[in-house]
C-alpha cells in the first residue's frame, strides 16, 4: 500500500517536531563568562554586584551583563580576550591578598538558551575538550601513602585493643605490617587469638623473640590488600573531586579512572590551571579533640596537648589525641537547629568512630569537647621558573561544648556562620576529604582559539560531505534524490536531538561519526531506490515498484546496519575516551538512519505519490 495510515503520519510528525524542539538549543552559543563564588566570610549580593559592574566600567571593559545566578555572581562578556582580562581585574579588585582569597574567581562559559527551552528539558550538547578548550590533568595516587596511612590506622587501632585487654606491650610499624610486641608468651598467644581475621588482608605470625618481656607478633599486609586499599582511594577521590569541580560550576567536566592508580580530569573552558588545581587538590575536613581542661585560658600547651585558635583569634588548648575524625563519617546533613535556630551539621559516624565517641562520652560528662576545622590548600609557586606545589593546612576550632550527656553514632555539630557554610561542610565530609593527595602527572591546556579551530574545521567536514551527499543524490536519482535528502535532514536533526537529551559531549572524533553516519544514512535510500528501478524493470507499475521497493530493501537495510552496529557496540563497550565519542554517535546514527531512511522517506513518497494520483512515470 502506497499510502500511510494517518497515525504513522501523526507520529512522524509528533517525533519529528520534539526532535526539532530538543535539537535547537544546539544554535544557541554560549557566552564566555566569570563566575563569582563567595568564601566562608564573604557573601554574594547586590553590593557586590555593584562593585563588580563598577570596577569593568572604569577599567573600559565591554561585558553584556552582570546578574545574580544561584548565589553566585555571572558576568557574561563578548569574546574569550574579554574574558581573561575581567577575571584578572576582578580578582584583583575582590581578592587583594592573594594568598587568603575571599571569593573564588572562576573562567566560565554561560548558557544563552532561553527559559521556555530549558523549562522543557532542552539543553546543547557539550563541546568537549578538543573543540571548546580547557585543561587536561592526570593524577596519580601513591600506594607508599596508602600503605602508610594504613599502617598508621592499624598501630592506632592495635594499641587501643592492648589497652582495651589491659595487655602489655607495644605496636610499632615493621617492613611488611604492624608488629604487636608483647611482654610475655601467654599475652603474645591471646592476642594472636583477638587478631585472627580481625584486619582483612593482613596476617599476623609469630615472631622471634628478642630476648625477656620481647615477645612479637608480625603483621604481613598483603599485595591484594594494598590493592583493595588503592582502588578504595581512587574510588573515594573520584566522588570528591566530582562534588568539588560540580560546586565551581564547570560545563560538563569529564573525571574518570584510568588505570590502576590515576584519574584524568578534563575541565572544558577553564583556562586557569592553577585555579582548577586549587580547588581539586584543598580538602576539608573535622577532627574531635578533648578540652585540656587543666590547660583552660592558657596559652601554653604542657605535653600531649596543641593550642588551636578558634574563629575570634582566641588560643584554646585541647589534647592532641584525636576522638573522631572525618573519615570515619558515614553521613553529614545541614540543618536548622530547632532549639538555638543557628545553622548545625547532624553526623552519623561508622561503627569504629561511633565507639570510640561513646567510650570517650562515658568518661567525659560534663567536660569539653572541640570541633577543629582541617582545610588543606594547595600553594603553587613559581621559583626558579620551576612551579612548585605543596599543601598549606589551616585549622580554627568552630565550636567548643560541654558534653551533657552519652552519645555515640549520632550527634550535631555548631559553630557555623550561615546555612550556606553548613552545606558546604556536609557537603564536604559527605563526599570525603581526598584519601590519600593526588600528584601531578600530566597538565595540559588546550586553548580557547584551539577548540575554535577545531569547530570550524568539523563544520567545514559536515557541510561539504552534505553537500557532496546531496549532489550525488539529485544527480543520480533526480526526485527520488530529494526524498533522500529530506530523510537525511530529518535523520541530522533527530540525531542531534538524541545526543541532547541524553546529555553527550561532541568533540572532533563525534564529528567524525557524524559524517560516517551522513553518509551511511543514503546508502539506505540508494538501497530502497535501487529496488524500485529493479521492480520497474521487471514491468510492474510504478506503484507497485514503490511498496515492492520499500518491503524487499527493508530486510538489506537491517542486516547492513546490523553488522555496523554491532562493531560500534563494541567500539563503546571497550574503548576510552575519543573512541568511545566516536562509537556513541555512530550507533545512534544507525538506529536514526533506520527509522529516516525508510520510514520517513515512504512516508514523504506516498504524499506525493499517494491518494490515488495515477502515475505514468517516475523521476528515478
Amino acid at each position: 500500500m502506497l499510502d500511510s495510515p494517518r497515525w504513522k503520519k501523526y507520529l512522524i510528525a509528533l517525533i519529528m517536531a520534539l526532535a526539532l524542539l530538543y535539537a535547537s538549543p544546539n544554535l544557541f552559543p554560549q557566552d564566555p563568562a566569570v563566575q563569582i563564588a563567595g568564601s566562608r566570610t564573604a557573601t554574594v549580593d547586590a553590593a557586590l554586584k555593584e562593585r563588580v559592574q563598577g570596577a569593568l566600567e572604569k577599567a573600559k571593559v565591554r561585558f553584556k551583563l552582570v546578574a545574580l545566578e544561584n548565589d553566585r555572581l555571572l558576568v557574561r562578556l563578548f569574546d574569550s580576550d574579554s574574558q581573561l582580562t575581567a577575571k584578572d581585574l576582578i580578582s584583583t579588585e575582590l581578592n587583594p591578598n592573594a594568598d587568603d582569597p575571599a571569593y573564588t574567581v572562576a573562567l566560565n562559559l554561560a548558557s544563552t538558551v532561553p527559559n521556555w527551552l530549558r523549562r522543557v528539558g532542552a539543553r546543547p550538547m557539550a563541546k568537549g575538550l578538543d573543540l571548546q578548550g580547557g585543561v587536561h590533568f592526570l593524577m596519580e595516587v601513591s600506594e607508599s601513602d596508602i600503605r602508610h596511612q594504613d599502617e598508621i590506622r592499624m598501630v592506632d587501632d592495635l594499641s587501643r585493643l592492648l589497652r582495651d585487654q589491659k595487655l602489655r606491650g607495644v605496636v610499632t610499624r615493621g617492613v611488611a605490617g604492624p608488629v604487636v610486641t608483647l611482654h610475655s608468651a601467654e599475652d603474645r598467644d591471646q592476642m594472636a587469638r583477638l587478631l585472627v581475621n580481625r584486619f582483612a588482608g593482613v596476617r599476623f605470625i609469630t615472631g622471634v623473640s628478642t630476648g625477656l618481656e620481647a615477645f612479637p607478633l608480625v603483621g604481613n599486609i598483603s599485595k591484594e590488600a594494598v590493592a583493595n586499599a588503592v582502588g578504595a582511594a581512587i574510588d573515594q577521590n573520584l566522588t570528591t573531586l566530582r562534588d568539588r569541580i560540580n560546586s565551581l560550576g564547570v560545563a560538563e567536566p569529564v573525571i574518570q579512572r584510568q588505570g590502576i592508580s590515576r584519574i584524568a580530569v578534563d575541565l572544558p573552558g577553564v583556562q586557569d590551571t592553577a585555579a582548577a588545581i586549587n580547588l581539586m587538590g584543598s580538602t576539608s575536613t573535622l577532627e574531635y579533640h578533648a578540652v585540656n581542661e587543666a590547660a583552660r585560658g592558657s596559652a601554653v600547651a604542657p605535653p600531649g596537648s596543641k593550642v588551636y585558635t578558634d574563629r575570634n583569634g582566641q588560643p584554646i588548648v585541647l589534647l592532641r589525641r584525636v576522638i573522631a575524625s572525618g573519615d570515619q563519617l558515614t553521613n553529614a546533613t545541614s540543618m536548622v537547629d530547632s532549639q538555638s535556630g543557628t545553622p548545625t551539621v547532624s553526623v552519623t559516624l561508622n561503627s569504629a568512630g561511633a565507639r570510640k565517641m561513646l567510650d570517650f562520652t562515658q568518661d567525659n560528662v560534663g567536660n569539653g569537647m572541640a570541633v577543629v576545622l582541617i582545610n588543606k590548600l594547595p600553594v603553587t609557586r613559581t621559583v626558579n621558573g620551576k612551579v612548585e606545589r605543596h599543601f598549606v593546612t589551616k585549622e580554627e576550632v568552630i565550636s567548643v561544648a560541654t558534653i551533657r550527656g552519652v552519645f555515640g553514632a549520632q550527634f550535631q555539630t555548631t559553630g557555623l556562620d550561615s546555612m550556606e557554610e553548613a552545606s558546604q561542610l556536609a557537603l564536604s565530609l559527605k563526599s570525603g576529604s581526598l584519601s590519600t593527595p593526588l600528584s601531578m602527572v600530566e597538565e595540559r591546556v588546550i586553548g580557547p582559539s584551539l577548540g575554535a579551530d577545531n569547530i570550524k574545521s568539523g563544520m567545514r567536514a559536515v557541510l561539504i560531505g552534505f553537500l557532496a551527499v546531496i549532489g550525488f543524490t539529485i544527480f543520480y536519482y533526480r526526485s527520488f534524490g530529494f526524498f533522500g535528502i529530506a530523510g537525511l535532514l530529518c535523520n541530522l536533526v533527530l540525531l542531534l536531538a538524541v545526543l541532547s537529551v541524553f546529555g553527550a559531549t561532541l568533540t572532533m572524533p563525534g564529528i567524525a561519526g557524524l559524517v560516517l553516519t551522513l553518509g551511511m544514512a543514503i546508502d539506505a535510500n540508494v538501497l530502497v531506490n535501487e529496488r524500485i528501478k529493479e521492480e520497474l524493470r521487471l514491468g510492474n507499475s510504478p506503484a507497485a515498484s514503490i511498496v515492492s521497493g520499500y518491503e524487499k530493501a527493508w530486510h538489506t537495510i537491517i542486516d547492513s546496519n546490523l553488522t555496523t552496529l554491532i562493531a560500534g557496540i563494541a567500539l563503546f563497550a571497550f574503548g576510552s575516551g575519543p573512541i568511545r565519542g566516536f562509537a556513541l554517535v555512530l550507533c545512534v546514527g544507525i538506529l536514526t538512519t533506520m527509522y529516516t531512511a525508510v520510514s520517513v522517506t515512504h512516508v514523504l513518497v506516498g504524499q506525493v505519490y499517494g491518494g490515488g494520483r495515477k502515475i505514468q512515470k517516475l523521476s528515478i
